[in-house]
């Protein structure tokens, strides 16, 4: 609501670049009732509407096709504890190409003449279409609770003995339909495919409101996400071997929050600018721009360092030296037989993963915190900078969770990895 068109129109005197300056001391002078009340009524005035609805069915339609349909290799994730391995057919960079394509050449922009729809679409559509994924997302949850329980795909599923924390951390790990893999299509397929598109949709509806000039703020930003998301899907095997995957089972914090949050939070400070301008010279723009695709060059490097590692058993060259690493051995119990046998992983403790357990979380919020810098929240306030804010938070949260998960599985081999590589993110600081 406080990016949209109606927030501007409907309260010129509270703009949105102003959060702290004034929209405290208006609720403060207001009485916390009546400030509570506007809240609760401009959130509820975001409602889904016929067209939000179509828009993001189509984009889901689309993407199941091309998951469908668009050829690869077979690839597989990390075993589980139960002995399930997933298999996954690997076409992300085809999907994201062919997708873009296809979004390009269906709107008014295309080289076709189709004019099915405004580029801009994304933008114009976005209360009503985010008003909808929020109850397709409640209700898509509630599903996957109860198919945990009544009819899951793998072993690693169960109940907690709580319908709450149930639905919230989700009952099974793996969840298919039909030979949808339902994690994988709402985490990439549609929630990183959504982001990467409208960027560059609510770049060119900030370029025709405001007299077809271009922000570069915001075309600089768009543009480095789009590139962001690129790696992504050059790198979507590995994601699927992450904790958000390996770990975290399919409930509402993972799926909603891909569902909802991703397109809303992810995408705040681009879709910002399209009523407040950054007003950032190109040079400016320029150099945060190229410290964003440092970020993104350097977090993908360090992926693809530890994957090839993997890849070659450990028989490789890091940064010009043999790896330094640890042989962890771990426990697998199979239910089915209920015998358990020993497996092997290592444990890279060499180049970028010798820095820090996990450098490539603060190379990724190099380019987040370029992303956010690129809003001028020295002009545009704070609320520009959520996203980062945000995200630098959920990355200390998991690098928590991925070493007490590694404590758990892998036990005195962890403690010495521990020893060789003490920081979680940032040497000397965390």
């Amino acid at each position: 609501y406080v990016t949209s068109i109606e927030f501007r129109e409907e309260h010129p005197e509270l703009l949105a670049s102003h959060v702290f300056q004034l929209w405290f001391p208006a609720c403060w002078q207001a009485g916390a009732l009546q400030c509570a009340a506007g809240v609760v009524a401009a959130g509820t005035s975001v409602v889904p509407t016929a067209e939000g609805a179509q828009l993001i069915l189509g984009f889901m339609g689309i993407a199941l096709v091309l998951e469908r349909c668009l050829p690869g290799i077979v690839e597989c994730g990390p075993e589980t504890l139960t002995g399930h391995v997933p298999k996954y057919v690997c076409n992300g960079v085809l999907h994201c190409v062919v997708y873009t394509l296809l979004f390009w050449t269906g709107s008014n922009l295309g080289p076709f003449g189709l004019n099915w729809y405004d580029f801009g679409i994304l933008y114009d559509q976005f209360p009503g279409s985010i008003a909808f994924l929020n109850l397709f997302g409640i209700v898509f949850c509630l599903f996957l609770t109860w198919k945990g329980l009544s009819f899951p795909s793998t072993q690693d599923c169960g109940s907690s003995g709580s319908f709450i924390k149930d639905y919230l951390w989700g009952t099974e790990l793996y969840p298919r339909i039909f030979g949808l893999d339902l994690k994988r299509f709402i985490n990439c397929r549609f929630s990183m495919t959504y982001w990467q598109l409208a960027g560059l949709s609510f770049c060119y509806r900030s370029y025709t409101l405001h007299d077809n000039q271009m922000d570069w703020g915001l075309f600089f930003s768009a543009l480095s996400q789009y590139l962001y998301l690129v790696k992504f899907f050059v790198w979507e095997m590995g994601y699927m071997r992450s904790i958000d995957i390996i770990v975290d089972r399919a409930g509402f914090e993972i799926q909603w929050g891909c569902l909802v949050w991703v397109p809303a939070v992810y995408t705040l400070h681009s879709r910002f600018l399209v009523l407040y301008p950054s007003g950032l010279s190109f040079a400016v723009a320029l150099a945060l721009f190229v410290l964003s695709l440092a970020g993104v060059a350097l977090n993908y490097a360090a992926d693809r360092e530890r994957d090839v590692f993997r890849a070659s058993n450990g028989q490789c060259q890091v940064w010009g030296k043999p790896p330094v690493y640890i042989k962890a051995q771990y426990t697998v119990h199979d239910p089915k037989t209920d015998k358990t046998s020993k497996k092997t992983s290592l444990l890279l403790a060499s180049g970028f993963w010798g820095v820090a357990r996990h450098f490539q979380y603060f190379w990724e919020l190099t380019a987040a915190w370029s992303w956010c810098l690129l809003a001028n929240p020295l002009q545009n306030g704070v609320l520009p900078l959520f996203y980062a804010a945000f995200l630098t938070f959920l990355l200390v949260d998991r690098a928590t969770r991925d070493s007490e998960k590694c404590h758990l599985k892998y036990g005195k081999y962890y403690e010495e990895y521990c020893r060789l590589v003490p920081y979680k993110i940032l040497p000397g600081v965390y």
